[in-house]
């Protein structure tokens, strides 16, 4: 579980985003980082013993900092309002699928993974396992732990083109999924979630449910 100061210094930041606000509450800061790092360090214990892909990851190598990027974002305000991690095999840079963890206040908290705007190559490769495996995949994505936990794979417009990528043909029984750009799931949890002791085993279940789609992807990602 993560303390409630830690909801309400995301609470505040998100109405408070700047500098001068930001390191005249930098001990609050600080806390809530200290307290978000704990909670992780632990999640990665026991995501471990789901996937041992992960289990010689440090906590430095899976936190998001709290920083923007923001030299071509028209949004210029100077931080996240929210924190998160990836615990993927190889840590938050690695081309590889994973799972991921994000607070941020107002029901937007959620457990969940995959794979994120994978580049050219990486994302052929996944499109031709999905291709040639399509029964397991489709078993993956319908099995009813994910369905539960998932209902289904995210399908925003972001996330999916609007026609086949080239070389497939339309009538290909796997179509729809070949459109996908990312491959990721989302399980969200109100705020109650965050601040209460059962939170771990709830991100727990989610990343259970997960498992099986992140070692197909990476399967895809490893084959030469």
């Amino acid at each position: 579980m993560l303390q409630s100061s830690t909801i309400n210094f995301l609470k505040s930041l998100s109405k408070n985003n700047n500098k001068i606000w930001f390191d005249a509450h930098r001990s609050d800061y600080i806390n809530a980082k200290t307290d978000f790092e704990n909670f992780v360090s632990l999640l990665i214990k026991k995501t471990a013993q789901v996937d041992n892909d992960v289990k010689e990851l440090q906590v430095k190598e899976c936190v998001f900092r709290i920083n923007r990027d923001i030299r071509f974002s028209k949004d210029k305000t100077p931080y996240k309002i929210n924190m998160g991690a990836s615990i993927n095999r190889g840590g938050k840079k690695s081309i590889y699928a994973g799972y991921y963890f994000h607070v941020e206040p107002g029901g937007k908290s959620f457990a969940g993974g995959g794979i994120w705007m994978p580049v050219s190559p990486e994302i052929k490769k996944i499109r031709q396992e999905i291709d040639y495996c399509f029964d397991e995949f489709k078993n993956i994505v319908e099995n009813k732990n994910f369905v539960s936990e998932y209902k289904e794979l995210e399908h925003s417009s972001d996330v999916k083109l609007n026609n086949l990528p080239r070389g497939y043909d339309k009538e290909n029984v796997a179509g729809e999924y070949l459109k996908f750009k990312s491959l990721i799931a989302t399980k969200y949890l109100p705020d109650e979630d965050i601040t209460s002791n059962k939170l771990t085993e709830k991100a727990i279940k989610a990343f259970k449910a997960l498992k099986p789609l992140v070692k197909f992807i990476n399967k895809a990602l490893t084959m030469d």
